[in-house]
């Protein structure tokens, strides 16, 4: 199946399909915002990762900003419709100048929502200002007594997060007046867990669509309970990924694909810095070198036993100036509103292109045969992928954890 014959079915299915997200929407708390990572071969196209506290909202085109604070200002009316003041809480990445630039495009959306808008966090108190590439971003003296988060003195009507809370409750941080939901930080959250619920959609619109889920979705399992500094968990480890890389092969034969397909190999615990491996097979783990298996494993747990999440490796088809490319979509209020792409000089079609060598393209600056896909299949599973968030958090108010085990 390829990406023209992909095409033709989804504009033949739009009105069903727009039917069917009104109707999705309505069942779960769709998130404020989120972002995706988005890889398409042709044959597949598939969320790769999600992100429900986004940063790199510089990247989005200036043309692009009005729609985000419409949908920003429709998820806020609906949500807490008397809020007059949003109060922005920041990572604490003072020296990243890409990030402080990302927090003031965060802030330009907001006030352009109608809403006044403030920043700063309790572990930014010592800043005034925070150095971007464009100029300062101003700090609001920001402080938590008795668990309130007070801004110059005074409670804000509700704090917007982009932090992903990966070193567990912030101070001043309740459930009562803070979005995106506190428990979907990365102290509780778990890769596996978003790919499980959206599974549950990518099956749902598969069913419409009269196609394969396997064109909509990576495949991927958890190895539980492993430890990689002992041998015999890496051995178990290889052998799980030999065996699922020999049921993609199969799938690849099936359908005429003429590849040797590769797996991703991460922490199911999704926090910022940890290590992506990519392999084909799987006694290049056995190889491992100390310094790559440390970056895989969550330094701030006690424990030394750790879940991975293993994920089809889908190879991208998109390419643009001696670039390997991949489509990252930022949605608010479920909806897909930006779009830009990553780009990688450096990486091959199977690898991670999220590294140092990567750079940034909104749609403005790329060939239409790239921005062509937009509004259809990308837009269709990162909405998807929105879906499966608001599931994610549906099912952990049902079945709350308490994060014990990452003490």
């Amino acid at each position: 199946m390829n990406h023209p014959l992909l095409h033709n079915i989804i504009e033949e299915k739009r009105p069903e399909i727009e039917a069917w997200f009104v109707q999705k929407r309505a069942e779960v708390p769709l998130p404020i915002y989120g972002s995706v990572d988005i890889r398409d071969a042709d044959w597949k196209v598939a969320v790769v990762d999600a992100n429900h506290f986004p940063a790199g909202f510089n990247n989005v085109n200036e043309d692009e900003k009005d729609d985000l604070a419409r949908l920003l200002s429709e998820h806020i009316r609906r949500q807490n419709p008397d809020c007059q003041w949003v109060h922005l809480y920041p990572e604490s990445h003072s020296r990243n100048q890409a990030y402080v630039e990302n927090v003031k495009a965060i802030q330009e959306i907001v006030i352009s929502a109608g809403y006044k808008c403030t920043v700063g966090s309790p572990e930014l108190a010592d800043f005034d200002d925070l150095h971007g590439l464009s100029g300062p971003l101003v700090l609001n003296k920001t402080e938590s007594i008795d668990d309130v988060l007070l801004v110059d003195g005074k409670q804000p009507d509700m704090i917007l997060l982009n932090n992903d809370l990966s070193g567990g409750i912030l101070p001043g941080i309740s459930e009562m007046n803070v979005t995106p939901n506190p428990s979907m930080g990365w102290h509780l959250r778990r890769k596996s867990e978003h790919f499980e619920a959206l599974e549950y959609y990518t099956n749902q619109m598969a069913s419409l669509l009269d196609i394969d889920p396997w064109h909509l979705m990576a495949d991927w399992f958890v190895s539980e309970d492993k430890c990689l500094d002992e041998d015999s968990c890496r051995i178990r480890l290889a052998s799980e990924i030999d065996a699922f890389i020999g049921k993609i092969q199969s799938k690849y034969e099936a359908l005429g694909i003429n590849r040797k397909p590769v797996v991703f190999l991460k922490n199911d615990r999704g926090t910022y810095g940890l290590g992506i491996l990519v392999l084909s097979e799987g006694k290049e783990l056995l190889s491992l070198s100390n310094r790559k298996m440390k970056k895989l494993m969550y330094s701030k747990s006690g424990s030394k036993v750790e879940n991975f999440l293993i994920q089809e490796g889908v190879p991208t088809a998109m390419r643009f100036n001696g670039h390997t490319v991949e489509p990252v979509v930022y949605l608010v209020d479920g909806q897909a509103a930006s779009w830009f792409y990553r780009m990688n000089k450096k990486k091959s079609d199977q690898d991670n292109l999220n590294s140092p060598s990567s750079v940034f393209a909104n749609r403005t600056d790329v060939d239409e045969i790239l921005t062509a896909r937009a509004r259809n299949w990308h837009e269709l599973v990162a909405e998807l992928s929105m879906l499966a968030m608001g599931r994610e958090l549906q099912l952990r108010s049902q079945n709350p954890l308490d994060g014990s085990e990452l003490s």
